[in-house]
């Protein structure tokens, strides 16, 4: 019997096409810093191409406004990570502990990527930030819980509200100490403020406000997370 043919070797990225690729990039992180900083409405497209090392002509090439960059931050940031936290909770059964593993892998993206975590918080209850990605998903998640009778709740609207505050208000926390917990202010230390495992508390303060007692909203704040990678 003849030995099949070997696999044909996978074709190389045409060097256009992954210079294009690469210049969206440039342009998409620049416009994260900066709209992450200013929003939208305090960034001009000459910025964003300064920033990202791209000629302003270039950027046309890739978004129509600074409108669609913005649409696309949005898409890149938040829908596309939520998509990402589907596929990390698509076997867990337990809307408690779906909940847990998206607040905490928040936190942690926040802490890994602090202009993410900014861009976030800005923009986290504005109308287009809450009809899709994060927003979105806290929302079915809150609903699934609600359904299956986990969640013990009869507004959601207000429940929505009371954990999506506290998810940006732990990112805001995690950016501005997390990574120099010294830099706390003196009358916040003398009253025993720590961020000291802070994804595993927020997770567990989401829990209690869903209906969980305090030592169940523990535990399963604490469980090992899915691995993102």
């Amino acid at each position: 019997m003849k030995s099949p043919l070997p696999a044909a070797a996978p074709q190389p990225e045409p060097r256009g096409e992954r210079r294009k690729r690469e210049t969206r990039s440039r342009l998409l992180e620049a416009a994260l810093r900066l709209m992450a900083e200013k929003g939208m409405g305090g960034v001009a497209i000459n910025e964003i191409t300064q920033a990202a090392d791209v000629g302003f002509g270039s950027f046309y090439n890739h978004f129509e406004s600074k409108e669609a960059i913005y649409a696309a931050l949005l898409d890149w940031g938040f829908e596309e990570f939520g998509e990402t936290l589907a596929r990390l909770v698509r076997d867990v059964t337990d809307p408690a502990e779906v909940i847990s593993v998206c607040v905490r892998h928040t936190l942690l993206r926040a802490r890994r990527e602090p202009s993410w975590g900014q861009f976030l918080v800005r923009e986290g209850f504005s109308a287009k930030g809450l009809e899709r990605g994060l927003g979105l998903r806290l929302l079915q998640d809150i609903e699934t819980g609600v359904k299956t009778k986990r969640f013990p709740i009869d507004d959601l609207l207000m429940m929505c509200t009371s954990v999506g505050g506290t998810v940006l208000t732990a990112v805001s926390i995690e950016l501005q100490f997390g990574s120099s917990p010294g830099t706390l202010p003196a009358g916040l230390k003398r009253r025993g403020f720590s961020v000291e495992g802070l994804p595993e508390r927020a997770a567990a303060t989401v829990l209690r406000t869903l209906g969980l007692g305090q030592a169940e909203a523990e535990a399963i704040a604490r469980r090992r997370l899915p691995d993102l990678s």
